[in-house]
């Protein structure tokens, strides 16, 4: 005869609970717009925090495989900053696909929107996922940009 085991202390687990993993998709995801001001913003910081809403890690329904994130405009990219002597040290470099086709360009010689477009799409995914995100960013030079009947809210910068 074997003893019996109690079922003292030992909790037993609903499989119908109410709590269900939440995977949102392309068809229900709830897609905001935000405007952020670029001046004075240093450029890596604004750059990583852009990523961050355009990958949609801002929101508590995230998922990691699907388009989930929030529309994003960037205005006053001219006036993006970068620190130190950055703006006359920093090479950005690019290969033709010839033999000895590897071009350098300085950062002062690359359009500011250029500059914000390249930075974010670094801290993007490196598939077709961050391709599709990427396209999400619209980054103008100026204080104007068409997507005012959207009604972006301010998306605050922090550092």
């Amino acid at each position: 005869m074997q003893p019996q085991k109690s079922n003292q202390g030992v909790k037993s687990v609903n499989p119908l609970s109410t709590y269900k993993t939440i995977s949102v998709s392309k068809a229900n995801a709830n897609k905001g717009w935000y405007v952020v001001n670029a001046e004075g913003q240093t450029l890596g910081r604004m750059a990583s925090q852009i990523a961050f809403v355009l990958r949609g890690k801002n929101k508590p329904t995230f998922t990691p495989h699907s388009d989930c994130g929030d529309n994003v405009i960037v205005i006053n990219a001219e006036k993006v900053v970068l620190t130190a002597d950055k703006m006359n040290s920093k090479e950005y470099l690019r290969h033709t696909g010839y033999p000895g086709g590897q071009r350098s360009t300085l950062a002062k010689n690359v359009k500011s929107s250029k500059l914000i477009e390249m930075a974010v799409k670094g801290m993007l995914p490196k598939n077709r996922l961050g391709r599709r995100l990427f396209t999400n960013l619209y980054v103008y030079e100026g204080t104007e940009h068409p997507h005012s009947a959207q009604q972006p809210k301010e998306l605050k910068i922090k550092g």
